[in-house]
């Protein structure tokens, strides 16, 4: 019998935040896939400072699976998914990295391999997307991140993705931190593409930490890679500069006028008008310089691990 396994060494990054009652039966389902179809991988749950049974459930799992596969990171407390799922990565070692961002199963268990083998067609970084949005608030945040990015590729819903070493390596060059690993991803300048699946669409509660975390993310995502914190301060600036220009023309038909409200009210108002006019065009100036230098230097997002553990 012919061993058709794959000889690529694969790493498969988990995020874990509470998820105790589907950890297990995760775990077990990736741990098949891979140990079917690579000869060598490795499978690194990064605990997110979840305060349920998620970090025991892990143990109790990597000692009813055969080999030294399965890594335990602990962060030292909650830093949210981008940054824990950036320690995970760092940690990784294989040819290829898995990055699953959740442990809902609402797809064929044979799409993982499925993703893989389109990286090899010449593909970084692949995508496993489903068909159905669950969260309305997803569909409004990708369909202005899109309107108002330049990327060639359009960000939208993925539930994991496979990175080659390749595509790491270039993304690690290009910025010392990873605010918004997707959006980095289709700027990195390699071929990215994904396939789409159906998908059963189960309501997804998050906790008020995550949601926090999730919004700052976005707003972060908005700043750093499209233009729209630009065009809301220009638009702003352009209505401001109106209602001054306004201002002075009235001030103009005051000032020559046979009525004068209050001696000296004209020229205060002309003044004023100019010099608010001065300032908004020169915050506008500002904030794009701003935005420019925020794309080229991120702010240092590091991350806390309070251990690493080699579970068997």
């Amino acid at each position: 019998m012919i061993n058709s396994k794959e000889k690529n060494f694969v790493s498969a990054v988990v995020y874990v935040h509470n998820n105790e009652n589907k950890i297990e039966g995760f775990l077990k389902a990736i741990n098949e896939v891979l140990k079917e179809n690579f000869k060598e991988y490795e499978i690194i749950c990064v605990n997110d400072g979840s305060i349920d049974n998620s970090e025991k459930i892990i143990k109790n799992t990597a000692k009813s699976i055969e080999g030294d596969v399965i890594t335990n990171i602990n962060m030292s407390y909650y830093q949210g998914m981008e940054r824990a799922m950036c320690a995970g990565v760092d940690f990784a070692i294989g040819d290829f990295v898995f990055e699953f961002d959740s442990i809902n199963i609402d797809y064929d268990i044979n799409l993982i391999m499925d993703v893989y083998n389109e990286s090899l067609k010449g593909f970084d970084i692949v995508a496993a997307s489903p068909k159905h949005l669950k969260r309305k608030t997803s569909k409004l945040f990708y369909a202005i991140f899109n309107k108002f990015s330049n990327n060639i590729y359009k960000l939208k819903t993925e539930t994991f993705r496979i990175i080659s070493r390749r595509g790491i390596n270039r993304v690690n060059s290009m910025s010392n931190s990873m605010p918004y690993r997707k959006a980095i991803y289709i700027l990195s300048g390699l071929k990215v593409t994904s396939i789409e699946y159906e998908n059963i669409i189960r309501s997804e509660k998050f906790d008020t930490e995550v949601n926090n975390t999730r919004k700052e993310v976005a707003i972060d995502s908005f700043i750093l890679f499209t233009n729209l914190a630009y065009r809301l301060s220009l638009i702003f600036s352009l209505i401001m500069i109106a209602v001054t220009i306004i201002s002075g023309i009235y001030v103009f038909v005051v000032y020559f006028s046979n009525k004068k409200p209050v001696e000296g009210w004209a020229p205060i108002m002309g003044l004023s008008s100019l010099g608010f006019c001065g300032l908004f065009v020169i915050l506008t100036v500002i904030i794009k310089y701003l935005n420019l230098i925020l794309n080229l230097i991120f702010k240092k997002q590091r991350y806390l691990i309070e251990s690493v553990e080699k579970l068997k």
